[in-house]
């Protein structure tokens, strides 16, 4: 057998299918608690940060299109997460459905990749988390905080990297960063669990805080500060249609965490229904408010005032609004914690799925003697984090997370529209309508949003990717189960959850 053979060696579809049906979960999510779930997931830093620095450097006020532009995006996407999640109800997520249809090489690679989306938008987060927390403590104590202690050593400016005595925002290390990815890694690895009711009361707490910021600020709006509605490009690349695009690769962050929707198929009542309801539901309840505020925040001040360091937060208070400002934070902070929480929680599981495969080492599969949890992975995850969120700024972790995650939603697109092709007999409980032109059109868009992130995000995610292709030669190829047929890892399942509920039922 040829070596690029074993390299395109594919999972069963079967196989998954049957994984799934062992898990032993109970079905009882609907599809408005994963409407609610992906609302959860996806509001957070995109709406809350990424949104005003978008705005100020890229769009102005035509940061609306760009919301609309990455929207669309997102829909193709999600139509095919739709199809393949209800087909596999599995919680590998991209990295199952991409080995199943691209062959062990190329499933690999989304799952190195989904670390971009999980470990550095969690990251991400907690930058953004770090902010609202600074404005909180300095509104409330009418005080100002060392930068020193909350900031990172470097800031990007203009494409550059900033540092020293030429980086007057520059700090040692953000501490409130690593003070709440430290938290949210400790409550999993205790084994501590949001469950879908307290999901509900963080979204709940997050859309309050959005919609009082809407009504509260609408008096404020002057419909001047909307013209230009796309500012005249600049010498410098920025503004005029082609910032409308770029940012629309930042604001893509703000969608990300849809696709956490899907690894809950297996616990949904009908996932031919209910998966899409929850995946595009929560696309359209988000689409609707990102747009709505985006109206809002350059409705208030000018787009060149947007502050980019909690900018809803910030301008209110610019309008001498500091009780607002002040609920902004708190429902800020509480929202970000859930998102944070979230995205740690989900990491374990894809490096769970690859263990279980043989890519990674059985520690990685290894769940806690006592506290039940994969503790393994999740401290390693929330080691990652704490670095990434203590040294780097906010936009350079936004654009390096936006890359990696197009390229997975990209390579999901592309995988449908093969399996619709090549297993053709296969059962779909959901179908994507149009395939022939939702799945090329889903991979061309996403492919054309990375380039559009420049050429220095595109160079690190490749950079990451290399790295990735290094650790799958010297390791994964080397003991991947579908090429030398070992056995799982003593004591794991097909999936985490499976291993959870096995784990309850010996205990019981």
């Amino acid at each position: 057998m040829s070596l690029l053979t074993e390299l395109m060696r594919k999972k069963s579809v079967e196989g998954l299918q049957e994984d799934a049906r062992n898990a032993g979960l109970k079905r009882t999510l609907s599809g408005l608690d994963l409407a609610l779930i992906g609302v959860g997931e996806i509001v957070g830093a995109g709406i809350f940060s990424v949104t005003g620095t978008a705005a100020r450097n890229h769009a102005g006020p035509g940061i609306i299109l760009s919301f609309v532009i990455s929207g669309l995006a997102c829909m193709f996407a999600g139509l095919c997460y739709s199809e393949l999640s209800a087909l596999v109800p599995n919680s590998g997520s991209a990295y199952t459905y991409v080995y199943a249809t691209c062959g062990e090489l190329i499933g690999w690679m989304v799952g190195w990749d989904l670390m971009l989306e999980y470990l550095i938008g969690a990251a991400t987060v907690a930058v953004a988390w770090s902010g609202y927390l600074v404005n909180f403590i300095e509104t409330v104590g009418d005080t100002t905080l060392s930068k020193s202690w909350t900031n990172g050593p470097v800031m990007f400016v203009d494409g550059k990297f900033l540092s020293g005595a030429e980086c007057a925002d520059c700090g040692v290390i953000n501490l409130p960063a690593v003070f709440i990815v430290a938290f949210c890694t400790f409550v999993l690895c205790i084994g501590i669990r949001e469950s879908a009711t307290i999901n509900h009361v963080l979204v709940a707490i997050k859309i309050a805080v959005i919609l009082l910021f809407l009504f509260a600020t609408f008096g404020l709006i002057e419909p001047k500060n909307w013209t230009p509605f796309i500012p005249p490009a600049t010498e410098d690349g920025k503004y005029g249609f082609s910032g409308v695009l770029k940012a629309s690769t930042q604001v893509f962050f703000a969608y990300i965490g849809f696709d956490a929707v899907s690894t809950c198929a297996g616990e949904t009542k009908k996932p031919s229904r209910d998966v899409p309801i929850g995946v595009l539901g929560s696309l359209g309840i988000c689409t609707v408010l990102y747009i709505l505020v985006s109206m809002n925040i350059t409705g208030i001040v000018n787009y060149t005032e947007i502050p980019t360091k909690a900018p809803l937060a910030t301008v209110v208070k610019l309008r001498g609004m500091n009780w607002l400002s002040i609920l902004i934070s708190l429902g800020g902070i509480a929202g970000l914690t859930s998102v944070i929480l979230i995205s740690l929680l989900g990491q374990p599981r894809i490096f769970y799925a690859m263990a279980y495969d043989g890519l990674l080492p059985p520690a990685f599969a290894r769940v806690h003697p006592k506290y039940r949890t994969p503790f393994v992975p999740t401290l390693v995850s929330g080691g990652v984090c704490m670095i990434a969120s203590a040294l780097l700024p906010l936009d350079v972790l936004g654009d390096i997370t936006s890359a990696g995650t197009l390229f997975a939603f990209a390579l999901v697109s592309l995988s449908t529209g093969i399996l619709r092709y090549t297993r053709p007999d296969l059962d779909r409980p959901f179908r994507v309508p149009l395939i022939a032109l939702v799945s090329p059109l889903g991979f061309i868009v996403c492919m054309a949003l990375i380039v559009l992130t420049g050429w220095e995000t595109i160079l690190r995610v490749l950079i990451w990717m290399a790295i990735g292709f290094l650790v799958y030669g010297f390791y994964g190829y080397r003991n991947s189960r579908i090429r030398t047929g070992a056995p799982p890892p003593e004591g794991a399942a097909p999936s985490l959850d499976a291993a959870e509920e096995k784990l309850k039922v010996e205990k019981a």
